[in-house]
């Protein structure tokens, strides 16, 4: 197994070897806060790559294993005596302790969730931290020996061997989790860790990944040119603005109007990256191509699947037409588009290193459309695979695109296809798209659009009596989603005060016409997703 690093060695750096803890994720997100560039790797990474990697430091994560079952993922015990700090975390102090020669045992009970941590010894780990903390814990096996050379840092109710360390050989272990928020100082533990006992220094800053970003695309690309796929979203925008100031007019973005779009989204991409950014834009309006295909069409995945593959042959057509313009002007060999931007984040690359995979029930297809077909024999571009959600944000307002852009919610690949329940029809597209405008512009006037994860309205394939002046009315539903979340996995709805609630209600159902009713979905997820289709 070959592991690749694409942060300069130049960085401080932090490895996390997974053991497949759901809170792996935030371990990385917690290290890169501290400005300190943090990575990812499997279990099973071996000390000789390790090294060759050059860390400050080593986290082993959480996970859900206990160490002396027959199939638990075991770590290389030769990284204990590479002379780099180890943190280990709940199963990575697990790890150390059964490796250098201490106990681990079922402990008879699972202690999940607060604790009460008393410090003993002065251990660096909790400097300025005081005598005792409020943790969290999740676990079921416990240290009951510690190996030679360790000392207890720290006690709680039902451990002796909460937190432990081996000063001398720089080892550090913790049963509990000092990532998440309800370990409400955790995160200078992490610090302390990190500053002190890793001596790393703060230059993992968004500038500077920039900097390093565009310099890798420049090797990368040489004078070839790069076609990307833009959507007006978050993530293909900040990989065109990137590009854009790497490689200029090597750059041709590549945007699709599939008349799914919300009212003048088709406007502000071609403002924002045509005349304000001057990237090279190709713009091709399919939307009459996309609305024929769906004429009839009521099943969700069904529809998404069409507005998938067509996509790719709306995008596929249009690359075709780049190249026979690059073969006209004699720029059809070293110049040639060569290169497909994509706009992949660290999450997406972090599923192809966790333990096992992860394996999951396919709830519907993703709500971005699908890859490219293999023949059309591009090299992939993916200059934001080291970045989170948030950081890709960051990178974005640093790159100067509009508030509008870089904070946008996150809206659907098939666009309001999926927010139409039933047949897709320009009479329904231009119900929702009033409906919706109307949703965005009282949150943002409320000043509640940028504080909620998603807010949108959904049309139901549902008539409902109704009375407007004197006239009986039979006309449609609106459904309004809002929800608040972190990363999509899970999500809540949103208590908006009724006020606003009202006015957008009452704005819904007098200036929209067709519709009568408006109602406010407060389902959770799970069970319920945040999309409806």
């Amino acid at each position: 197994m070959t592991v690749k690093t694409s942060a300069p060695p130049a960085h401080s750096k932090i490895l996390i070897l997974d053991f497949g803890s759901q809170y792996t994720q935030v371990i990385a997100r917690r290290i890169r806060e501290l400005q300190v560039y943090s990575e990812i790797v499997p279990f099973n990474i071996s000390s000789a790559e390790i090294e060759n990697l050059q860390p400050k430091g080593i986290i082993l994560s959480g996970g859900p294993a206990s160490v002396y079952e027959k199939d638990a993922p075991q770590v290389d015990p030769k990284i204990f005596s590479l002379g780099i700090p180890v943190l280990g975390i709940c199963y990575g102090l697990m790890q150390m302790a059964h490796h250098l020669g201490g106990q681990v045992e079922f402990s008879g009970r699972r202690e999940f969730g607060a604790g009460m941590l008393r410090i003993t010894n002065g251990s660096e780990l909790f400097d300025g931290l005081g005598a005792q903390l409020d943790v969290w814990n999740s676990h079921g096996d416990e240290v009951t020996a510690l190996p030679k050379g360790f000392r207890a840092a720290g006690q709680t109710d039902s451990s002796n061997f909460a937190a432990v360390e081996d000063p001398q050989r720089k080892l550090y272990g913790l049963q509990f989790h000092p990532e998440v928020a309800h370990t409400p100082r955790g995160k200078e533990i992490l610090q302390n860790f990190v500053y002190h006992i890793c001596h790393c220094a703060m230059d993992w800053t968004m500038g500077s990944f920039i900097e390093e970003a565009c310099e890798r695309v420049r090797r990368q690309v040489g004078d070839a040119k790069v076609v990307l796929g833009l959507s007006g979203g978050v993530d293909s925008s900040v990989v065109a603005a990137l590009l854009h100031k790497a490689i200029g007019d090597q750059l041709t973005c590549i945007f699709v109007n599939n008349g799914l779009l919300r009212d003048r989204e088709e406007e502000v991409v071609q403002r924002v990256f045509g005349e304000n950014f001057h990237v090279r834009l190709k713009y091709v309006d399919a939307s009459d191509r996309f609305l024929s295909k769906l004429r009839g069409v009521t099943e969700p995945e069904t529809k998404r699947k069409i507005i998938g593959n067509e996509f790719i042959e709306v995008f596929q057509h249009a690359t075709e037409e780049l190249l026979a313009e690059d073969r006209q002007n004699g720029a059809g060999k070293p110049g040639g588009y060569k290169f497909l931007a994509q706009g992949t984040l660290y999450p997406d690359v972090i599923e192809s290193v966790s333990i096992g995979g992860n394996p999951a029930q396919v709830i519907k297809t993703h709500h971005n459309v699908g890859g490219l077909p293999e023949k059309m024999h591009f090299a992939l571009v993916e200059p934001l695979r080291q970045l989170f959600k948030d950081e890709v944000r960051q990178a974005g307002s640093q790159l100067g695109l509009p508030k509008e852009v870089v904070y946008r919610q996150p809206f659907p690949g098939p666009g309001l296809a999926v927010r139409i329940l039933g047949e897709v029809t320009p009479e329904r597209l231009s119900i929702l798209r009033a409906a919706d405008t109307i949703v965005q512009s009282e949150m943002e006037a409320a000043d509640w659009y940028y504080k909620v994860w998603q807010s949108f309205a959904v049309l139901l394939p549902v008539q409902t009596v109704g009375v407007m002046g004197d006239q009986r009315t039979y006309e449609n539903t609106v459904a309004l989603r809002i929800v608040e979340s972190q990363d999509g996995m899970t999500a809540d709805w949103v208590r908006l005060p009724y006020e606003l609630l009202a006015r957008i209600s009452n704005r819904i159902s007098n200036e929209v016409k067709g519709v009568n009713r408006v109602c406010y979905d407060i389902s959770s997820k799970p069970p319920s997703t945040i999309e409806w289709e």
